[in-house]
């Protein structure tokens, strides 16, 4: 009787109908990898409903051989060591050739090293399937969906396969972990060098707005900017309108009040809750327009067109020829030296709020006076603007 069906297998289908099939399952991998693994497994921000966690830890088992407890300490530590000695898979560290062409390779070294697990994968399910099934025989839920789709498919079931086994290493570990730390846009400074590919997150299942989320790692939501969409985070509202997911935490959008008069302990809370927008605001209205003001008056090439990347840049991501570039425009300009200051001081004075909120509110006042007295009229009108800062959404 199932001669009948070779080589075509129990479901014959055109070849668009192939193709679908494939990408479908592609991506319902990788909705359990952005859903599961990551957002909730990985960094809290995110429940879903016990039925639905275990549909995605099944699937990931069975079209990958993915162990939760493995996926989740690998990534922990790339977090906690982004960019550094230590970092699982880092261009800056193994290269970008490597980590594109060999990521999977550098995945499973790390989730074979015990003290990984041991300090990284915590938390993670612990129950009789995961010691007896999901963990201990990985490869048996790869073998079984191999074997499904030839059964179901035939002959196209081994190019489904095949294209099923790449995408994983390729798009998650390859052009996440590689590309998604050298090429693309970078909303947030930080000292990863982590980048958003695209603004529309809809092929990895929003796992291409990769900076944004080192910026804000325990958001549910990867979008930040009005202009960029995640398609895992239009999934999770529709799980959470079936009751099928509690978001627990999202990236921070400020609250302006226009015209506030005062700068008390509420702004303080805004600016801190709000400081990687803060900065990123700062290296717009601030460093920007005063490397382009003195552009203008200096003469030609005094004022290399980098200058304003060599200031908003976090220094760790800095080569030496830059660090140098960087020091000389700083020893040369004190209105550059102006800049970098009025920053770190800002930065300060926000850091001194979990411990002291009177002396950072003083803090912070004295900073806005000095601001809009420096004679820099960028920095003037910045320090006016961060009165408008909110902790409560304005009614």
């Amino acid at each position: 009787m199932l001669s009948s069906y070779f080589p075509y297998g129990i479901i014959e289908l055109p070849f668009w109908g192939y193709a679908l099939v494939a990408f479908g399952l592609i991506q319902l991998m990788f909705l359990g990898i952005t859903l599961f693994l990551h957002r909730e497994q990985s960094h809290g921000g995110l429940v879903l409903h016990p039925a639905l966690r275990h549909v995605f830890r099944f699937w990931l088992w069975f079209s990958s051989g993915t162990v939760t407890r493995e996926w989740v300490a690998v990534h922990r530590r790339h977090h906690a060591f982004a960019d550094q000695q230590g970092d699982p898979h880092s261009p800056v560290i193994f290269g970008l050739k490597k980590v594109v062409l060999e990521g999977y390779e550098l995945y499973i070294a790390a989730a074979r090293d015990p003290e990984i697990l041991k300090h990284y994968g915590r938390g993670t399910p612990d129950d009789w399937l995961e010691r007896k099934l999901y963990g201990r025989w990985p490869a048996a839920g790869i073998i079984l969906f191999i074997v499904s789709e030839l059964v179901l498919f035939g002959v196209p079931g081994i190019v489904m396969v095949a294209i099923h086994m790449a995408a994983q290493p390729f798009f998650a570990a390859g052009i996440i972990n590689g590309v998604g730390h050298r090429l693309g846009y970078r909303s947030f400074e930080m000292a990863s060098t982590a980048t958003n590919i695209v603004p529309w997150g809809l092929l990895v299942a929003g796992e291409e707005l990769h900076n944004n989320h080192h910026a804000f790692p325990r958001s549910a939501c990867f979008a930040v900017q009005p202009w960029e969409i995640d398609i895992g985070w239009l999934w999770i509202k529709l799980f959470r309108a079936l009751g099928l997911a509690e978001v627990r935490r999202v990236a921070p959008h400020p609250h302006l009040i226009r015209a506030r008069s005062t700068l008390d302990a509420d702004t303080v809370r805004a600016l801190f809750t709000n400081r990687m927008h803060v900065l990123r605001d700062y290296a717009r209205r601030v460093v920007k327009p005063v490397c382009r003001e003195l552009a203008r008056r200096e003469p030609a090439g005094a004022v290399p067109r980098i200058a304003p990347m060599l200031l908003i840049r976090h220094p760790a991501l800095l080569a030496d020829e830059a660090h140098r570039m960087l020091n000389d425009l700083l020893a040369r300009y004190e209105v550059l030296r102006a800049v970098v200051e009025f920053r770190e001081g800002l930065q300060h004075a926000w850091n001194m709020a979990s411990a002291n909120q009177t002396s950072a509110v003083q803090q912070l006042r004295e900073w806005c006076v000095r601001a809009e007295a420096s004679g820099i009229r960028a920095l003037r009108e910045f320090a006016v603007g961060l009165r408008d800062y909110s902790a409560a959404a304005p009614l």
